[in-house]
């Protein structure tokens, strides 16, 4: 293959010196390639036998394995003809790359990405957040973490639209010329992508109401419902409540053009439902999307938490302090020696805590279970880098299940064998504040 490709007659023409530059230059699958053309042409390897030199290469974290390929690799070009000394140097070079040619390749790959991900961030923010909700799921960052990172550099985050929204998130001209981020349906919690295609297709000029997304595209009631769970009726004019309400009216599995306004039906009364407060919005926004572009829950929160310093006044202080934050990372690396690092996350930013394995032994259920915590600890420092070494930590995940604060129905006297049900939301299955806050505000764990 190298005698066609660079016009020599002989492998040895090349010098172990040129194989080296092609490792450099070309990374690990194209040497790996070369190796394995020069095992069979030079050295009489069958195909399979090259295929596990070429393996052997990959395994850098098991080191050795290329060495069983010593002799009959020397051998092999020996009763081809080739000088002895040559044919280990040519062995001693594909070995050699084994070595170091594997994490240097990928390194200079991976810096690549990390080069062009990081211009694409700074200079086209809104296309590099969209592509990476629409990769999801993968990588560090949960679709919250993301958008909220989107909308701290000025980029306008739209909602989810009936009439917009197509599946993945796409991009929209805003007057001043910048791009807006319209959220797709694939952030609808058990949504399909063979629905969202129907609305598109069948959306024409709009949809008025729920009922026109049902006949014109066909869409079952239950997943109506997870469509107005996530607000996607709004931009409408039709707000979550009031299009629950309609999605709820359908339970037919097909519209039946005999009843309805427009058939031989009638029109139910009008009905006047009550506003949903922030809270109760913020929390129907979580359970259905896994974020809410209204507001984090730690800014509904942090009148109730005064002891609690903001996550963007960490820079400026000092000695001992108090924070609280959803947990959206936690990493305990093999080599950290059991050392946890928690990311926490308010209304205002992340900050950064380091549990000492005493620590974590301490508090181990908060560290692990929490999904809001308070930790108490003191400030380090390291040039722009800002630590929070946990001294204490607490779980603080029931704060999560009060957000809503539901409004209970008062008893009909009439009928004392009706359950009581907090006036609107839908009802789940987790009871526990802490399985509701894992539900609702799930973290991302590294090991």
């Amino acid at each position: 293959f190298i005698n066609r490709r660079m016009g020599r007659e002989k492998v040895e023409d090349l010098g172990p010196a040129m194989m080296e530059v092609l490792g450099r230059t070309y990374g690990v699958p194209l040497f790996q390639e070369q190796a394995m053309q020069i095992a069979v042409v030079a050295a009489g390897f069958t195909p399979s036998e090259a295929d596990r030199l070429r393996r052997s290469l990959a395994t850098f974290k098991r080191m050795g394995t290329i060495g069983s390929f010593r002799d009959r690799f020397v051998s092999g070009m020996l009763a081809r003809g080739y000088d002895a000394e040559f044919a280990a140097r040519c062995f001693a070079q594909i070995e050699g790359f084994g070595s170091y040619g594997f994490p240097e390749s990928h390194a200079a790959s991976f810096a690549r990405l990390v080069y062009i991900s990081a211009w694409l961030k700074c200079h086209h923010q809104a296309i590099f957040t969209c592509a990476l909700l629409n990769s999801q799921p993968m990588g560090f960052y949960a679709p919250a973490q993301l958008v909220r990172d989107a909308r701290d550099h000025d980029v306008e985050v739209r909602p989810i639209s009936i009439n917009h929204s197509d599946w993945d998130c796409t991009l929209e001209p805003r007057s001043d010329g910048e791009l807006a981020l319209r959220l797709g349906f694939r952030q609808i919690k058990g949504m399909r992508e063979e629905d969202a295609a129907w609305i598109k297709a069948a959306r024409g000029n709009g949809y008025p109401d729920v009922e026109s997304v049902w006949r014109r595209a066909g869409v079952k009631p239950d997943m109506l419902e997870r469509l107005a769970e996530a607000d996607a009726f709004t931009p409408g004019g039709l707000v979550r409540r009031d299009a629950l309400w309609a999605a709820k009216a359908l339970r037919g599995p097909a519209p039946l053009p005999l009843f309805g306004t427009d058939g031989e039906g009638g029109e139910e009364p009008a009905v006047h439902l009550p506003q949903m407060t922030l809270g109760q919005e913020v929390i129907e926004d979580y359970l259905s999307l896994r974020l809410s572009l209204r507001a984090h829950p730690m800014e509904l929160l942090r009148p109730r938490l005064p002891d609690s310093l903001p996550h963007d006044r960490l820079p400026q202080a000092k000695g001992r302090i108090t924070v609280t934050g959803l947990v959206i990372t936690r990493q305990r690396p093999g080599t950290a020696s059991g050392v946890i690092f928690l990311t926490l996350e308010d209304e205002t930013g992340v900050s950064n805590v380091v549990v000492w394995r005493k620590v974590y032994e301490t508090f181990r259920k908060a560290v692990i279970a929490g999904r809001l915590v308070r930790v108490t600890g003191r400030i380090e420092r390291d040039g722009p880098v800002v630590h929070l070494i946990a001294e204490r930590v607490e779980d603080l995940s029931h704060l999560l299940a009060t957000l809503g604060r539901p409004a209970m129905i008062e008893v009909n006297d009439d009928r004392a064998d009706e359950t009581r049900r907090p006036a609107g939301g839908s009802v789940q299955t987790a009871h526990h504040p802490r399985e509701q806050a894992k539900k609702l505000f799930p973290s991302r764990n590294f090991h």
